[in-house]
């Protein structure tokens, strides 16, 4: 297919829902839900390496607006949650949007790390009761065995029996397609085993880009700055910037968990770094 897409792929609607935690998009015959699940102030300190004429320029009072998203992809076929957030609004958001945790059909997880998995389980019980779990086999494997943390562990133990892993391959290598348009592409580095998705149909697509970027205000202008959170800092600044190059090349719009309402937009070159424009 055609990588080069234009600004005008995919269809928003900023009014369905009144309020800045809801926007739906689409791509092809794949309607996209941004579920906002917690918004609020995020500091200067977890971002790493900048210089201080960066921070003051880009972050000049030391904080930034921070968000936490999930994404609901409805396709003729199935219904997919990209990950689960903190669980706070969740259900409510997904009430909102007339789907029950009941009809989701898959849950892809971008990571394990808490604001992404907080929605699976209360206590031992799974809220999503018939939902497979989908995430990379480095990602599982770094969580449970190499480093091994109890609340990633109780947090999945529910789902044990209907838990999928899978190896992803970084853009350029032979995809690996999960479902009908919808395939995991490796970004490893926040985590060991960070993933992304890319959902396509109809000659329009969308990349699900997970914790690539956490501080727009200044990572996109500088994709070499890292955040306190991630795993390998220097995997994470070269996927970032290999990222970004990508969807600028291409007109990908991506969808980041903790963008900005709407949280989906376009990367843009600009003056040698990039720039990120919203829907």
């Amino acid at each position: 297919m055609n990588l080069r897409f234009s600004l005008l792929s995919g269809v928003a609607d900023l009014e369905s829902f009144g309020s800045e935690t809801i926007f739906s998009y689409r791509v092809g015959e794949f309607e996209v839900f941004v579920l906002v699940e917690a918004t609020g102030q995020g500091f200067a300190n977890v971002i790493q390496g900048a210089t201080e004429s960066q921070l003051q320029r880009y972050l000049p009072k030391g904080t930034y607006q921070s968000a936490t998203n999930t994404f609901l992809v409805r396709t003729p076929e199935r219904i997919f949650l990209i990950d689960t957030g903190f669980g706070d609004a969740l259900f409510d958001r997904l009430k909102a949007v007339e789907v029950e945790p009941e009809h989701i059909d898959a849950i892809l997880l971008t990571h394990l790390h808490n604001d992404h998995i907080g929605g699976l389980t209360q206590g031992t019980d799974a809220l999503f009761p018939w939902s497979t779990l989908y995430m990379a086999e480095p990602e599982y494997k770094h969580w449970t065995v190499t480093n091994p943390d109890p609340g990633v562990m109780n947090t999945l133990a529910p789902y044990n029996a209907r838990l999928m892993t899978f190896t992803p391959k970084p853009f350029g290598a032979e995809r690996l397609n999960l479902f009908p348009g919808m395939s995991a592409i490796a970004s490893f580095g926040h985590t060991p085993g960070h993933t992304m998705y890319l959902i396509e149909s109809d000659g329009e697509a969308l990349l699900f880009c997970g914790d690539l970027i956490h501080v727009q205000d200044i990572q996109f202008a500088f994709p070499e700055l890292g955040v306190i959170f991630d795993v390998d800092p220097d995997a994470a600044s070269a996927n970032r910037d290999y990222v970004l190059e990508y969807c600028a090349e291409t007109g990908i719009p991506i969808a980041g968990v903790h963008l900005r309402y709407p949280a989906i937009g376009t990367v843009q070159r600009d003056h040698g770094a990039f720039k990120f424009e919203s829907f």
